[in-house]
């Protein structure tokens, strides 16, 4: 069954990113534009919710409620937390002293330890500290600070992460721009001390644009946003099984999805960012 997708805001001149469901409204970031926005489906009103977030990228909600960013550019390239207060906490910006690359997208496991990627993307390097791009893993602290530590070292670029509903494995979207780059969906085995084990690709990709983000449905499946109108079947969500088969795809009205999350009250709606700045909302049965 085809989805049905609704263009409700955008689009904005710039890239959007990050959906996350707060309860009662969706939360989305616009990065070009260095801002958080807010969708209320009771009144079809988006507003600014916060502003100067050094492009802004990936959103998670923490278990307080606080919102957490992954600030890619700029004066960035950190993970904060946005206070409810207004302020801003960081939570890493460097690792083993080096300033990090540009923090994609993040996400807590129930331990409350957030991970999250430090890919670069685009031609411009050389303000790279770092000669990786890695997945990271924070742990809080009692004192209030977070430790980091470097929890993948098999990775080129990458992007979206999610966990498995059994936070048995992480899935990893490895996607790189590029001849021979590799375009892979990969599932991380997690291991009871905590680290991370070998991967196994659940889809390959290439040549074709890769996932950017997912997030999973009721039923422990990963939803993700992938490929492009040059190559391939074309802008997708996709479907998959933990074991990765393709269970459905549905094609996008824009060019590059780049995030997806359920909401509305039901959590029956689909919510799409795109390239192209676009809010897409697709209603679910």
């Amino acid at each position: 069954m085809s989805w049905n997708f609704e263009l409700i805001a955008g689009p904005y001149g710039g890239i959007t990113e990050g959906p996350v469901w707060d309860g009662g409204a969706l939360l989305f970031s616009n990065i070009e534009n260095n801002r958080v926005l807010r969708y209320a489906p009771s009144t079809g009103e988006v507003t600014v919710v916060r502003g100067g977030t050094n492009g802004g990228n990936g959103l998670v909600r923490g278990g307080t409620g606080c919102l957490y960013c992954c600030e890619g550019g700029g004066t960035g390239r950190r993970v904060t937390r946005y206070n409810d207060d207004g302020t801003t906490t960081v939570i890493a910006d460097r690792y083993e002293g080096k300033r990090l690359n540009s923090p994609n997208d993040l996400v807590f496991d129930s331990k409350g330890r957030l991970w999250f990627t430090d890919p670069r993307y685009g031609d411009f390097r050389a303000d790279m500290e770092l000669d990786h791009e890695s997945v990271y893993r924070c742990d809080p602290q009692t004192d209030g600070s977070w430790s980091i530590q470097r929890m993948a070292y098999d990775t080129g670029c990458p992007n979206g992460l999610l966990f498995s509903k059994d936070e048995k494995k992480l899935y990893v979207a490895e996607s790189k721009y590029g001849d021979e780059a590799k375009r892979e969906l990969r599932a991380y085995l997690v291991l009871e001390d905590g680290t991370l084990g070998d991967y196994e690709v659940l889809h390959n990709f290439y040549p074709h644009r890769g996932v950017d983000g997912m997030c999973l449905d009721a039923a422990g499946n990963i939803v993700a946003t992938a490929g492009w109108d040059q190559s391939g079947p074309g802008s997708m969500i996709y479907v998959f099984a933990p074991n990765g088969r393709v269970l459905s795809t549905h094609p996008v009205p824009a060019d590059r999805p780049t995030n997806c999350c359920f909401g509305d009250a039901d959590l029956h709606a689909l919510y799409v960012t795109t390239v192209g700045g676009h809010l897409f909302r697709a209603r679910l049965k």
